[in-house]
């Protein structure tokens, strides 16, 4: 382990699905052109997973969603979302990392999982409607498209998610109120108490608070194991909510 990941949290890796991600770094031709010009990519070298929650932290642009759509296809999912065997395809808009990324992986392997996507799940959606199975529908707890976006999306992770699984998720807040944040919270522990593993990109500083997590921020100095009270978001959320007032003062001022 390379630098600032080495200090991941390294308790029960034998349990996890995936243990770490490697960038294939003697495959990579030019670091100067995206997206391994990317601070966090260009960092990389094996960055441990938690057998339990991970969670990336960072500001846009910082490869968030660069890296986790990376490690998902990766690990054989498409990369607009769905199970490995949703096979949707609107655009082509994932980048060529997964290419250069190894997963280690433990003997043990998931018995399902599922990479959600909140910029592309409506296309997820209208495959799963398109399909015309029963089964299916049921199976995602009833016509996704019948809810509200938010609705549809704590009906994906009660009813379609199970144990042993491997999720892996790209800004799931999007979506969800405050209270739908701290739902997928409390399934996301049910889930971790029964084998299944969590890989999650977010700005939510409700998500980046899940009990005993490893936080990764991603920032021009690369990629670091940040505690929660430590990461951006938490700070200025705080400081708004401790004086909103002041707070807006310093932002409005000329």
């Amino acid at each position: 382990m390379a630098g600032k990941q080495g200090e991941a949290l390294t308790r029960g890796a034998n349990d996890a699905f995936v243990r770490s991600v490697v960038l294939k770094r003697d495959q990579v031709d030019d670091f100067g052109v995206y997206p391994f010009s990317i601070p966090a990519v260009r960092d990389l070298h094996e960055l441990p997973i938690d057998p339990h929650v991970t969670l990336f932290a960072g500001e846009n642009g910082s490869g968030k969603s660069t890296l986790i759509e990376a490690i998902a296809v990766a690990a054989g999912f498409n990369p607009e979302g769905g199970s490995r065997s949703v096979t949707v395809s609107t655009r082509a808009s994932h980048s060529v990392l997964h290419k250069h990324l190894r997963l280690v992986r433990s003997p043990r392997r998931p018995r399902t999982g599922y990479f959600l996507r909140a910029e592309s799940f409506f296309n997820v959606a209208t495959y799963i409607e398109e399909l015309g199975d029963p089964g299916i529908t049921r199976a995602y707890g009833g016509a996704l498209h019948e809810k509200s976006h938010g609705e549809s999306f704590i009906s994906l992770v009660t009813h379609r998610f199970g144990p042993n699984g491997l999720y892996i998720l790209d800004e799931p807040e999007a979506a969800l109120s405050l209270r739908g944040n701290l739902a997928l919270m409390r399934r996301m522990h049910d889930l971790v108490a029964e084998g299944s593993q969590f890989i999650i990109s977010t700005h939510s500083p409700v998500l980046l608070g899940y009990p005993g997590a490893t936080i990764y921020v991603l920032s021009d100095d690369g990629i670091a194991v940040t505690q929660y009270d430590k990461t951006e978001v938490v700070e200025m959320t705080r400081s708004f909510l401790k004086d909103r007032d002041q707070f807006l003062h310093h932002l409005f001022e000329d």
